[in-house]
């Protein structure tokens, strides 16, 4: 098995993360919450290579700390964050690209979702977001973030000629965005407490 992935982490500013949760948290909260998930995240990459996509000092910083590389992209966007890292992880000899976002709180591995030759997308719990995407580093595969990115994703695929597998994961699938994920997040928790 000689793909050589490389796992890409867009991360905003932990101070600006989680807005659409300001009605549920705290702003040190939201903020706490962000920098717990994506270390989860960051974590959950290891052993690969690890770009953060970041434009913010601080967590430039913490990236660094956890091991990971960091690419600065001042440019705001997701697809240009991922696009920035996916350059970068490529000149560095990566031909498989992972994208996990920041915010997936029970990821524990992303090896398992690379399929050499093609693209899989694993969707969040509504099939609307995409939370984890690998795809081969060298396709005319692009992204395409936001709603519905699902989706688009398929079409892009199809469109560049690739496989798209979907992978339904029930730890991945779980991202935080709203008051309702945060209450998922909640009951999955207390069921894993119980189990124990």
């Amino acid at each position: 098995d000689n793909v050589q992935c490389a796992v890409i982490i867009p991360v905003k500013s932990f101070t600006i993360a989680k807005g659409r949760l300001a009605d549920t948290l705290h702003a040190d909260e939201r903020e706490k919450l962000a920098r717990t998930c994506a270390e989860t995240v960051v974590l959950a990459a290891r052993p690969l290579p690890t770009y953060v996509v970041c434009n913010d000092d601080s967590v430039a910083q913490w990236a660094i700390a956890l091991g990971a590389n960091v690419v600065t992209c001042i440019t705001p966007g997701l697809d240009i964050a991922v696009n920035a890292g996916r350059t970068e992880a490529t000149q560095n000899g990566a031909d498989h690209i992972i994208v996990a976002h920041a915010d997936l709180p029970l990821a524990v591995t992303f090896e398992h979702v690379v399929r050499e030759g093609k693209v899989t997308l694993v969707p969040d719990r509504h099939n609307d977001g995409t939370n984890v995407l690998a795809f081969p580093a060298h396709s005319a595969f692009t992204t395409a973030y936001g709603p519905g990115s699902f989706d688009n994703h398929k079409r892009i695929a199809q469109q560049a000629g690739l496989d798209c597998e979907v992978i339904n994961d029930n730890m991945l699938e779980l991202d935080l965005d709203t008051a309702d994920d945060l209450t998922e997040l909640a009951r999955r928790e207390s069921e894993n407490d119980e189990r124990e």
